[in-house]
Formats: structure tokens, sequence, C-alpha cells
């Protein structure tokens, strides 16, 4: 008797092993139509060639096990398949944790960003003359924050709403920023003005309704200047590390990927802030993230909980908006501090998570 259980045993490993087989040989295979998917940018779940298999396995069945059991099983492989191809795409990704398992550190002017402290970027939401932005320039330098954010080009809603004053408004913008030993960081909207823009700016900023700009991304990709990217306001967390890609793809890794809030059926709030995504980010991709906390909730009353919120979660930084005097502001009056409430927004938030050697 135990002779006989023995030989089944036996044969069961022989079966065993033979699935195994057949199982990875099976994985190679589903590996290899990923790969011509992809090329073709066909969709990887087809549940109509699903239904098909399953019907000619379950025509071919004569037992033991019943139809459903069958259906079960090979469900389970065709899920766990299908997983394979979406983790052979993430490894396949330049931006990707699993390519490169080391964080990505950019520096900036002498300023480490995704080196696990936290850096911010700050300024008014567009710049207006150059007194405003030296006013807003010299409390960012005082805060000890080194990255001066500003709107030359306002990609705007409505085509009636102040449009930024273009090359002019990069030149105030690098003016104050030189004046108090600053990095500029400022959105271009058009390919053709990237060359120009080098001239001015230290980050280039790609704003959320760029983000599938691709013509722009591809461009920015080919300069050597550090990339702030924006999440779409109704973008996917997928479409924006794709984004971030296209970049990458072109040769430019220093990419900075930055959650502003996407767009819901919410109204208390401008936006709504994927607070999650932080983590995500940090996790799949090895760039740094920063968090726009003016965009993603549009009230000053919320700035100072959300950038905690985010600091966090494991943000890299924290983007707010900042004006002399937003009262008689040209864009986003109800959302940006005025100083004041930017210093004493700063205090607390070093109290809650100081910054290493701040220099003031």
């Amino acid at each position: 008797m135990s002779n006989e259980l023995e030989q089944l045993r036996e044969n069961l490993d022989g079966v065993n092993n033979e699935l195994l087989k057949l199982i990875n040989q099976r994985a190679e295979t589903v590996q290899k139509i990923g790969e011509v998917k992809e090329k073709q940018s066909i969709n990887r779940y087809d549940p109509v060639r699903e239904r098909k298999m399953l019907n000619e396995l379950t025509e071919k069945n004569d037992g033991p096990f019943e139809n459903s059991t069958i259906e079960h099983i090979f469900k389970e492989i065709f899920k766990a398949s299908l997983e394979l191809q979406e983790d052979d795409h993430r490894k396949a990704l330049l931006v990707s944790r699993k390519k490169k398992p080391d964080d990505t550190i950019i520096n900036i002017k002498g300023e480490e960003i995704g080196n696990g402290g936290v850096q911010h970027v700050m300024g008014p939401c567009s710049v207006e003359s150059y007194e405003q932005v030296e006013q807003v320039a010299e409390s960012v330098k005082r805060n000890g924050i080194k990255l001066l954010r500003g709107g030359a080009f306002k990609p705007r809603s409505s085509p009636y709403d102040f449009q930024g004053l273009g090359i002019e408004g990069l030149e105030i913008l690098k003016q104050a920023a030189d004046q108090h030993d600053l990095a500029v960081v400022s959105e271009i909207v058009n390919p053709q003005h990237v060359e120009k823009a080098l001239d001015y700016v230290d980050v280039i900023q790609i704003g959320a309704r760029n983000m599938q700009n691709f013509e722009l991304l591809k461009a920015v990709g080919e300069t050597n200047k550090p990339v702030l990217l924006k999440r779409g306001m109704s973008a996917t967390i997928s479409e924006f590390v794709n984004a971030a890609e296209y970049i990458m793809s072109r040769g430019n890794g220093d990419i900075i990927l930055c959650e502003r809030g996407i767009r819901t059926y919410e109204k208390a709030t401008r936006n709504t802030l994927d607070i999650s995504s932080v983590p995500i980010l940090k996790q799949e991709t090895h760039l740094p993230v920063m968090v726009d906390v003016t965009h993603s909730t549009g009230r000053r009353d919320l700035l100072l909980p959300a950038a905690k919120a985010a600091v966090a979660i494991g943000a890299d930084g924290i983007m707010a908006e900042v004006h002399p005097d937003p009262a008689v502001a040209l864009s986003d009056a109800a959302q940006q501090m005025d100083i004041p409430t930017f210093d004493n927004f700063m205090k607390e938030l070093d109290e809650f998570a100081p910054r290493p050697a701040v220099q003031k």
C-alpha cells in the first residue's frame, strides 16, 4: 500500500513539475504578447479573447473537474498574466522605481530636492511688476527658501483673463531672483518659447493644462534644466507618470512631480487634493514629489493644514502662492497669501517639520 502511495506521489510531483514548466512557458508567451501590444498601443486586457479561451477550455473538459472549477482556475491564470504584463510595463519605464531603486536628487543652485529633506517653492501666481516680485522675493529669502515661483505665461480658462507678461515677466523674475540669490521656477506653455526661457529660468514648470502637451514635454526633455511637472486636473496617476516618461525619454531625468489636486464633484475646495498620490508616486517612481497646496485647495485657510498633511505623508516640498496685496492681484486673488500670512505659514510649518540648516 505504501509503495502504491509513493508511486502516486511521485507521479503527482512529476505532473506538478510539468505544470510549472508549462505555466512559465505560458508566462513567457504572455510577456511577448505584451511587448507587441505595447508597440501597437493595444489595450492589454481583452475580455472577448478571454471569454473565447474559457469557452474552448470548457468545451474540451472531460472531467473530473467541473467547468466552473476550470473557469475559476484559468481566470486566476489570466489575471496573473495581465498583472505580469503590467509589471513588465512598469519595469520598462525610465521613471520607474524598479528601473532605478535609488531616489533621484536634483540640485538647483546648491539646493537639493529629493534628498529626504523638505524644500519649498513660493512666489506670486502672476508676475505683475518688478516691485511686486521683489517684495515677495525678499520674504522668500528671509524665510530660508531658495526657489522663487512666478507666472510669466498664464494659460487661463477664460481668454479674457490676464495671460501674463511673457518674456518681460521672465526678465522681472530673474532680476528679482538674482538680487536675492534665488532660483527661478516659471511655467512655459509653448515649445517655441523653451529655448528663449532657458536664459531666465532655473526650473521649467509644466502646468496642469499642459501635462499632456506632448510636443512641449519632448521639448523640455531635450534641455538640461530641471522640470517641475504638475499633474493634470483630470489625470490618473498612470497618465501623470507617463507624462514624466515623455520628458525622461528625451534625456532629461531632472523631474519634480507636483500633485496640485484633481477635479471632482466637490465644490468646497477649488480642486480635491489627492494626498494618497504622494506615497504612490514615491513608491512607483524614483522622482521627488511636491504638493501645490494653493491650487489644490484654493483657500487660504486650508493652506497650512494641507501643507502639514503633505509633509507628513512624505512630500519633498510644498508649493504655494504669495502676493504683497492679494486683494489687487491680477489672478487668483482669493487663494494667495499676503506676506505676514506667509511668514506665519512658514513659522508654523517649520515648527511642524523642521528644515535642516535653514539659512535665513
